[in-house]
């Protein structure tokens, strides 16, 4: 058999894993091989890639994100060369009768771990007596539970996997399941945390950090279940790194905040600056909705350790809210991201609830009356504490908060306006409000709007608003170059930008582009020198300097 493994990613920069563990399950046993795309191809372009292997069966990676494509792939390949299709992932794992039911020209579904059903699979072993594979017989169903296994996965580092891999971004697992079981998430359905041989984990990390990549993204859903491990191997980052891990290679991890302890802290505080990436999740702060979504939250603890995270000063730390959670209401929403921002965190997530397909929130909802997409990703649309008008305006906010918070490039800005509002919400909000039918699709479109809006607002200094704007636009725009209603002109800006010059501790670096602007609230100019970029913030570092009299 002729087995093609295909794996549709959201962009080029990213390599799922899946297939690749699939690879290393069959390679031996079949002729196997895989096929990478990305949902942004045409179809034609990836069915003719595929019909080039010749198949005799085509293995599909299905997610919420690219679903509505695999089936178009799979139709179109099935009907060029009749192949036998056979679809796994996330997406089909609780509901492979509805999918082979729906769907003539898939023949078979994996649900759950798929390593050792597509090995079985392979060796043409009976239909029936494959844990995990649902198939159609003279035209009926027979459908199989989600299959978890109690093995370590084949290890899917192949050379092949390194060969394609050229640089993207690069994924390792070093557990499966989670112990937590959120009612919106499917991590915790598989009967709790799994953990896999650390030794091997150790060596793994090794060959991604040598591979070209920059970034290894950790898969576990909560690297720190086990904090006695969870310190082992960021010992061992922290050991290796400068030698036989490159510098520049960055690590991100999916953490639980609350799971946090003095070993943890005192061992992530020896970290350089851009080694380490946390993504914490907080959902909400309303305690009757992080009781509904099966979320034990201590929240003084979880927003004490965030904050000790923040204050170490040398890890990127990326939090989320979700919108559309039981019990959370615009108000409570609006209290939620408060807190939330409160803490400061380098980037802020806002997203919205999928009900997902085995999930215990879609189950629960006909009892909570919540109206979804009926086509992925199931994005809520409304529920009984949120109507469809308050979920699109959340939606601009996001949109919006997204522009000028996440991005960094109105971080002063931001600081500013926030101070002149009730609420760091009420400023988001109000913002979004006035662009949900503006165009502010570039930068210069979105600075020009943000200094529009805010400028005419009565407790607003204009002339701050500008200054603060165009020192946001140079610490992040590497061209140096304002928008015109942003420029001004001084009689002695180029007086003093020789001033600078003739000073060895202000002298321009060699090679290195420096920009330049002066204030209209302050007799000085802000200049930048585009050499060293923050990791944290992903900005350039913009000095004052005054402007001589003479």
């Amino acid at each position: 058999m002729r087995l093609t493994l295909c794996a549709l990613n959201s962009k080029y920069v990213h390599s799922t894993l899946a297939v690749w563990y699939l690879y290393a399950a069959v390679k031996l046993k079949c002729e196997s091989c895989v096929v990478e795309g990305t949902i942004n191809e045409k179809i034609d372009v990836i069915v003719n890639r595929l019909e080039e292997t010749k198949p005799d069966t085509v293995a599909f990676s299905t997610y919420i994100w690219n679903k509505t494509l695999v089936l178009e792939v799979a139709k179109e390949i099935k009907r060029r060369t009749g192949a036998k299709i056979l679809l796994g992932g996330p997406e089909v794992s609780y509901n492979a009768g509805e999918i082979l039911s729906q769907y003539g020209f898939v023949d078979y579904v994996i649900s759950g771990e798929g390593e050792e059903p597509i090995s079985k699979f392979c060796d043409a072993a009976e239909l029936d007596t494959i844990e995990g594979l649902s198939y159609k017989i003279l035209g009926d169903v027979v459908e199989k539970e989600p299959y978890v296994s109690l093995n370590d996965p084949p290890n899917p580092y192949t050379k092949e996997y390194f060969d394609a891999l050229n640089g993207r971004i690069s994924y390792i697992e070093t557990s499966r399941g989670c112990p937590f079981k959120c009612a919106f998430c499917l991590s915790g359905r598989c009967g709790g945390v799994r953990f896999f041989d650390v030794e091997e984990a150790k060596k793994n990390i090794l060959l991604l950090a040598n591979s070209g990549t920059r970034t290894i993204k950790f898969i576990d859903r909560t690297f720190n279940a086990d904090r006695k491990r969870a310190r082992e191997l960021w010992n061992f980052i922290l050991e290796k790194y400068g030698t036989e891990i490159p510098d520049g290679v960055c690590f991100h991890f999916e953490i639980e905040g609350e799971l946090l302890d003095e070993q943890s802290f005192k061992l992530l505080k020896q970290a350089p600056p851009g080694l380490i990436q946390f993504e914490i999740g907080l959902q909400s702060f309303n305690e009757k909705t992080l009781r509904a979504i099966n979320r034990k939250t201590d929240l003084e603890l979880l927003c004490k350790n965030i904050t000790r995270v923040l204050e170490l000063g040398n890890i990127h730390t990326h939090i989320d809210l979700i919108v559309g959670l039981p019990y959370e209401n615009f108000e409570s929403f609006k209290r939620s991201f408060n807190l939330a921002y409160a803490l400061k965190p380098h980037m802020l997530q806002v997203g919205f609830l999928k009900l997902l397909h085995g999930s215990e929130l879609r189950e629960r909802n006909l009892d909570e009356k919540c109206e979804f997409t009926d086509t992925p990703p199931y994005e809520i649309i409304s529920n009984e504490w949120l109507s469809s008008a308050e979920i699109q305006r959340l939606h601009t906010f996001e949109d919006a908060f997204e522009k000028l918070y996440n991005s960094r490039r109105f971080a002063l800005t931001c600081d500013y306006l926030c101070e002149l509002f009730e609420t760091p919400f009420d400023m988001y909000i109000a913002f979004a409000d006035y662009v949900s039918h503006k165009d502010y699709s570039t930068l210069d479109k979105l600075t020009h709007l943000v200094y529009d809006y805010f400028g005419k607002l009565e407790e607003v200094d204009e002339g701050k608003l500008r200054d603060l704007l165009a020192i946001d636009r140079l610490a992040t725009n590497r061209m140096g170059a304002l928008p015109n209603f942003l420029k001004v002109k001084h009689p002695k800006m180029k007086q003093a930008l020789n001033e600078l010059e003739r000073n060895p501790e202000t002298k321009r670096p060699q090679n290195v582009k420096r920009a330049a602007t002066p204030l209209l609230t302050e007799n000085k100019i802000a200049y930048v020198d585009y050499d060293r970029c923050d990791y944290l913030t992903n900005r350039f570092l913009v000095k004052l300097t005054e402007i001589c009299d003479k």
